[in-house]
């Protein structure tokens, strides 16, 4: 086993933000598997990237859960320890007519699955060895959309917005259950931005590349628990309030 080694799954990894981050981890000596939707563009991706990949759906809980025992087996196979770096980078949109009185069980369920169900069912197959072997980070993109405080963050969007803010609630829930850092596993949230991707549109104030770099710093910094923090929302290298 190379206990030197290190190594990343990146959901979401065939576009947008996942691509950023894989290609960031991958520029900082990770090795990295990419899971995105589309056989032929996380293929594709993967190509570009150097890396390997997998194809499901995340919505597919049973298939997704499939998925990633097949990458660790694998990264297993090759000699790699247990997985370094978990990055959650997948996610929909609703519809923009979304409101919580205008919306349907499907558009509500279609939203939720992806991007808060989906969370829980990676981080459940995975992340419990990472905890045990007392190492390991989980990165999960969220939204200052899904922020309980602040400007911007009521009205509309509602499936979006509510899948956004138990995402935030599950991150903030499990770094108390896993030690607040102090036992060597860290999981944290991330406010992106509004980037210039698929969901974004291409008017967006920032780039893929300026959203993903505290996805990256945060999977790669120094982190001292006696001082460094984890169980947060970050916004460029910054804490933001939940």
């Amino acid at each position: 086993m190379n206990l030197e080694a290190k190594w990343a799954i990146v959901t979401g990894g065939s576009r947008g933000l996942g691509f950023e981050t894989a290609k960031g981890l991958i520029e900082a000596g990770f090795a990295v598997y990419i899971i995105g939707k589309d056989e032929s563009r996380a293929k594709a991706s993967a190509e570009k990237l150097g890396c390997k990949y997998r194809s499901t759906d995340v919505s597919d809980s049973k298939k997704f859960r499939q998925v990633l025992a097949e990458i660790t087996k694998e990264a297993e196979g090759a000699g790699l320890g247990v997985l370094d770096v978990l990055v959650l980078s997948h996610g929909v949109m609703s519809e923009k007519m979304s409101k919580t009185l205008r919306t349907n069980d499907e558009e509500w369920r279609r939203t939720l699955s992806i991007n808060l169900d989906a969370v829980f069912t990676a981080v459940n197959e995975v992340a419990p060895a990472m905890a045990e072997a007392r190492k390991g980070r989980v990165i999960v993109y969220s939204a200052c959309l899904g922020r309980m405080s602040g400007p911007g963050t009521h009205g509309g969007l509602a499936p979006y917005r509510i899948s956004k803010a138990g995402v935030n609630a599950f991150v903030k829930n499990l770094s108390y259950e896993t030690g607040l850092g102090a036992r060597g596993f860290l999981v944290d949230a991330i406010c992106p931005g509004h980037c210039r991707t698929d969901m974004g549109g291409e008017d967006a104030p920032r780039s893929a590349q300026e959203g993903a770099e505290t996805a990256i710093w945060l999977a790669t910094r120094d982190f001292d628990p006696s001082k460094d923090k984890t169980g947060l929302l970050w916004e460029d290298r910054q804490v933001v309030d939940w």
